[in-house]
C-alpha cells in the first residue's frame, strides 16, 4: 500500500516494485534533458568540487532542518551543481518504484562523490526535491571506458510520486550533499581523522558514446 504525492491518493499493489515501464531521460547539451536518444557530438559538462565549501544538502532525508521537499532554486544556483530539465510536460506521469541515474563521469581525484537528485519543477519555477542518490568513487569502483571516463550507476532510492502535466522534470548533478552525507575530501584518509582536503575537477559526459541517463519507472495508463 503506497501513497502517491502529487496525486495525494494511496494506491495497492500485489507486490514492490509494480510492474513500470522504464523510461531513459537522456542528458543533452544545454541542460536538457528528454527521452530523444543523446546527441553525437554534445559536448561534456564541468564543475569544480572543493570540500572547504561543499555542496549543502537541501530539504531530502537531513538530519537537520528543513526537511522534506523544499525549493532548490538557492542551491541550483550554485556553479557546482549541474542540472538538466525535461520541457513542460505533456500528460500526467506517475513514477513509481526505484530511480538510478546512469553516468558517464571523469574526476582528477580517485576519490570522490557524485550524487543525482530528482525535482519536480513547478510552472512558477519551484524545484522540489523527490529523491536522491550518492556514489562515491574509490579505486576498483565503477566501469572504467577505454577513453578514460568511468561509468557509474547511482541508486537514488525510490518514490512514488504523480508529476503534473506542465511540471518539468529535472535532474540535478554534483558532488556534495553535506551534511547528510559526509563531505568527500578526496584524499582517502578515514573521514574521522583526515587533516587533509582537496579540490576535484568533475566532468560529465553525455554524447552517442556516453550515454548518460536518468532512468524512471513509469506507470503504463495514468
Amino acid at each position: 500500500r503506497i501513497f502517491v504525492m502529487g496525486a495525494n491518493e494511496w494506491h495497492e499493489f500485489e507486490s514492490w516494485p509494480p510492474s513500470a515501464r522504464e523510461t531513459h531521460y537522456f542528458l543533452h547539451s544545454s541542460h536538457q534533458l528528454s527521452t530523444d536518444g543523446p546527441e553525437s557530438d554534445s559536448p561534456p559538462d564541468r564543475y569544480q568540487y572543493d570540500p572547504s565549501d561543499p555542496t549543502p544538502s537541501a530539504g531530502d532525508l537531513s538530519v537537520i532542518a528543513p526537511q522534506g521537499p523544499v525549493d532548490n532554486r538557492p542551491l541550483e544556483a550554485r556553479p557546482d551543481v549541474v542540472c538538466f530539465t525535461t520541457l513542460p510536460l505533456s500528460c500526467d506521469i506517475e513514477v513509481i518504484g526505484p530511480v538510478r541515474l546512469e553516468l558517464y563521469v571523469q574526476s582528477n581525484r580517485p576519490f570522490t562523490d557524485f550524487i543525482g537528485r530528482l525535482c519536480d519543477v513547478y510552472p512558477d519555477g519551484r524545484s522540489l526535491n523527490v529523491c536522491d542518490g550518492l556514489f562515491r568513487v574509490e579505486p576498483g569502483r565503477g566501469e572504467p571506458q577505454s577513453d578514460g571516463s568511468m561509468r557509474i550507476v547511482v541508486g537514488m532510492w525510490a518514490t512514488a510520486n504523480l508529476l503534473r502535466q506542465g511540471h518539468s522534470i529535472r535532474l540535478q548533478v554534483s558532488s556534495g550533499a553535506h551534511p547528510r552525507w559526509y563531505r568527500n575530501l578526496g584524499t582517502g584518509e578515514p573521514i574521522a581523522n583526515a587533516t587533509q582536503m582537496v579540490s576535484a575537477t568533475q566532468t560529465i559526459y553525455h554524447d552517442s558514446t556516453h550515454p548518460s541517463a536518468l532512468v524512471l519507472p513509469i506507470m503504463e495508463g495514468v
